[in-house]
């Protein structure tokens, strides 16, 4: 038998959404819509204060409420136990335990101490206010250089320190490249070489989903059934099985419509326990949908890092070693993957460069915030702004042009396969083609004409150019190496295709979309690979009992690793089909081409249809001897490698000097993200990272008070932009397949996120480093911009916010909100 698949019909074609028809016309099944018989509503009672003890005083007022049909504080839950960390990154790590409702003390602002279960969501909110509870607050702990200071207070005392883990790589010691720290001090003892040690800060971002954390369950059948607007279905079945003694075989966890995550949905959550516990307790269904308030304090946080970055050159901008020395805040408990995120950065901090000698040391800190973990791109982002943000350090410390400096010493086409200094071997990428393409997209000789005249002009709305060329690792999946990096799962992803009798074919899939386009782009995929209609396709997902195995959906990998699975099981529906096709037109097998859903003998006119084989599998009347009555064929594929899609982003910002004003005069993007699906779904999660990371330049920041208030609670104060903050995006794409995967993908979900907020900051600093400014907080607001111009011309410095006068020291005291910043970007 040969089978050839000829051109494809659909892969590459710009479909519109399957999932938009009853997502755009109100047709939806958010988990908060649905309402069952019976059902109760809960209301969290949160602390107010970020750190101390608690008594929960006299419950017998919420109880006697109208609608209460229950009220608890959490030493009512004796059967709760801890929410688990799966990723113990080293041996001797801290894990705390972290109860679903707190028992007499608690650790950050929002913790819940108390739950109230109504017949409406009103009246359990309206009995919640009616619980007096007795605080006693400590002193908070919110910085994190003072919470590894001598002497500073325990977020956890039992665990004897603040200090979470610490996790180390160092090229030297692994063989994969030259001890950096022996580099570095070659270097400052080198006339020829120069030595840039910075410090940046990534500031606390909040995920911000569209949606609100929601959970229906209903304990009246043999089967607890959980709805919840979760990414992970799979994994948050596993993970109740574990930590709350729930049967894993007695359970069904069911992901319906879910609008957005960001990782911010990445979770098993106390509200989810909580609810199961009331449930299980009252033997009636109940429903809990978070405030969009509630959501900003106690959904998990990400980025959150101090970076003190040394980087080492020749003269000539050759780099010659790579520090990164990492203060990473976890918060007051560990997440799911908290711990890892750190990590995923580790490997990337090297990006697209030959760096010859690399060293990375991160330190997990405990402090009395909100506990942070995957957000999107998850550790990578971090990992990109520190080095591209060094790349443009290093070419004004030596006077080039900053685009040159990254072509001197960016690893160049021919050279792929290529293992980095990290131990990560990059498949394929032309770092050449992407950068060529979008400089001229961009116009970059011209854009630096006009900012030079506007320089010896003096006109005081400056024009700055910013660079970011990136790689990131998706398809988070290969298993020995997840295991390798003590992360407790694999990443393996599973697929399975139903042929139907009547010519339809059902996909299930085990990585659940949440917003993505998967029914689309997995339909595109079975439509070439089987040669049927793609109406004819239909995507089932995100529901544990007609999917039952899978991995679900973060980190780029629903494409890379569920994609080639469902290729996978689409070649075993060909393998089998073709030995009935062969019986029933008496031929060999060996003689039985398959092309385009038509199985014929070779050297003859006849053939037959994939759906008539399948009726005829499903009639089973005429079907060689010991075949089975069925086409149906399931696949589970752990590829071997990550994938690594790469790109060049350029910015071009407007800086009002007098104001601090930015604007983003151009943005464009050229994205090499392999073999493309459907343009029209990576157009849009193009346009959706970008706007993300462009939030994390300009706009987005988590602020918290001295004593751990949380003072961007509302979207009056966390400022997610809205379409007319953001500019037109010019978008380009050139292609190099993977060659780790029959599809040839690489993931494209957090590409623009990536990429942007350094290509932005740079931009921003680009147009103001010849005023002596050579660093911005972010989010760079008009407020941070103008301070940072008005002190470098002014003849007393004003000091930056948030940077130290001493590149090298880490920064401290706790982070605060200034007065007149709220607002200011707008």
């Amino acid at each position: 038998m040969t089978a050839t698949l000829g051109a494809s019909a659909e892969i590459g074609r710009e479909r519109r959404r399957k999932e938009d028809a009853h997502l755009i016309t109100g047709r939806t099944r958010w988990t908060d819509n649905m309402s069952l018989p019976g059902m109760v509503h809960l209301a969290m009672v949160r602390s107010p204060i970020a750190a101390g003890t608690f008594e929960v005083g006299d419950l017998a007022a919420a109880k006697a409420a109208d609608g209460v049909v229950g009220v608890w504080a959490g030493a009512d839950f004796p059967e709760q136990g801890g929410l688990p960390c799966a990723w113990p990154i080293t041996a001797d790590m801290k894990s705390p335990t972290r109860l679903p409702v707190a028992v007499g003390e608690v650790r950050h602002a929002g913790e819940i101490v108390a739950v109230v279960a109504a017949r409406t969501k009103a009246a359990a909110v309206d009995a919640a206010e009616l619980i007096e509870i007795d605080w006693s607050p400590v002193d908070a702990v919110t910085d994190m250089p003072a919470a590894l200071a001598d002497g500073a207070r325990l977020v956890h005392p039992d665990l004897g320190t603040n200090r979470n883990a610490v996790w180390t790589f160092d090229s030297g010691e692994a063989g994969t490249g030259g001890d950096a720290k022996a580099a570095i001090a070659a270097a400052e003892n080198d006339p020829d070489q120069v030595v840039v040690r910075r410090t940046f800060r990534q500031q606390r971002l909040i995920p911000a989903f569209m949606e609100p954390r929601s959970t229906v369950v209903d304990p009246t059948s043999e089967q607890l059934t959980i709805w919840s607007a979760t990414q992970i279905p799979h994994v948050l079945k596993v993970l109740l099985a574990l930590s709350q003694g729930i049967p894993e075989h007695k359970m069904r966890v069911v992901a319906p419509d879910v609008g957005g995550g960001f990782g911010g949905k990445l979770q098993l959550t106390p509200e989810e326990v909580i609810t199961i516990m009331v449930a299980r307790k009252l033997h009636k269904p109940a429903k809990y949908t978070e405030t969009r308030s509630e959501s900003l304090i106690s959904a998990h946080h990400g980025r959150d890092q101090i970076q003190q970055l040394t980087l080492a050159a020749r003269k000539d901008g050759t780099v010659t070693a790579f520090d990164v020395e990492l203060l990473a805040d976890m918060g007051a408990y560990l997440g799911t993957v908290g711990p890892g995120v750190p990590i995923l950065g580790a490997f990337m901090f090297n990006a697209i460069y030959k760096i010859p000698a690399y060293r990375f040391s991160c330190t997990n800190v405990f402090t009395n915030k909100t506990l942070t973990d995957a957000y999107r791109g998850a550790g990578r982002p971090e990992a990109t702004f520190g080095v591209e943000r060094m790349m443009d350090e290093l070419a004004a410390e030596l006077g080039m042009e900053p685009m040159e400096l990254r072509q001197k010493n960016w690893i160049t086409h021919e050279e792929f396969p290529f293992t980095t200094v990290a131990g990560l071997t990059y498949d394929s990428g032309n770092y050449e083609a992407a950068t060529a393409q979008a400089m001229e997209l961009f116009d970059y000789a011209g854009l630096r004409a006009e900012q030079q005249r506007r320089r010896d002009s003096g006109d005081p709305v400056q024009l700055g150019i910013g660079i970011s060329t990136f790689t990131e690792m998706c398809g988070l999946a290969p298993s020995r190496v997840l295991g390798a990096l003590s992360y407790a799962a694999g990443g393996w992803e599973s697929a399975s295709i139903r042929m139907l009798p009547t010519g339809g074919v059902e996909v299930i899939t085990g990585s659940s979309a949440h917003g993505q386009g998967h029914e689309t782009a997995w339909s595109q995929i079975v439509a070439d690979q089987l040669g049927v209609d793609f109406d004819l396709v239909e995507v089932i997902h995100g529901d544990t009992q007609s999917a039952p195995k899978g991995m679900d959906t973060y980190g780029s990998r629903s494409l890379v690793v569920g994609g080639v699975a469902i290729v996978k099981a689409a070649e075993k529906v060909i393998k089998k089909a073709t030995v009935v096709a062969a019986h029933l037109m008496e031929a060999s097998v060996d003689d039985i081409e398959f092309d385009k859903g038509t199985f014929s003998v070779r050297g003859t006119d006849t053939s037959m249809q994939i759906g008539e084989i399948a009726w005829a599998a499903f009639a089973a009347h005429n079907l060689p001897d010991g075949v089975e009555a069925s086409l149906d064929s399931d696949a589970v594929v752990d590829p071997d490698n990550f994938s690594y899609p790469h790109g060049t982003h350029l910015c071009a910002t407007e800086v009002d000097t007098e104001t601090g004003r930015v604007t983003i005069r151009s943005y464009v993007c050229v994205d090499d993200i392999g073999e493309v699906i459907n343009p029209l779904i990576v157009e849009g999660q193009v346009h959706g990272g970008l706007a993300q990371g462009i939030a994390q330049a300009l706009f987005e920041e988590a602020l918290y008070t001295e004593d751990g208030q949380l003072t961007s609670g509302t979207f009056v104060d966390y400022l997610v932009p809205s379409a007319a903050d953001l500019p037109e995006f010019t978008t380009g794409r050139t292609v190099t397949p993977a060659t780790t995967n029959p599809l040839g993908v690489k993931g494209v979900g957090e590409a623009g996120t990536i990429a942007s907020t350094p290509a932005v900051v740079n931009a921003i600093l680009d147009a103001v480093r010849h005023l002596g400014v050579s660093d911005i907080e972010m989010p760079c607001t008009p407020e941070r911009v103008w301070r940072a111009v008005s002190g470098a011309a002014a003849p007393e410095q004003i000091p930056v916010e948030g940077v130290p006068d001493d590149p090298g020291a880490l920064s401290t005291g706790a982070r605060t909100a200034p007065a007149d910043e709220e607002g200011s970007a707008r």
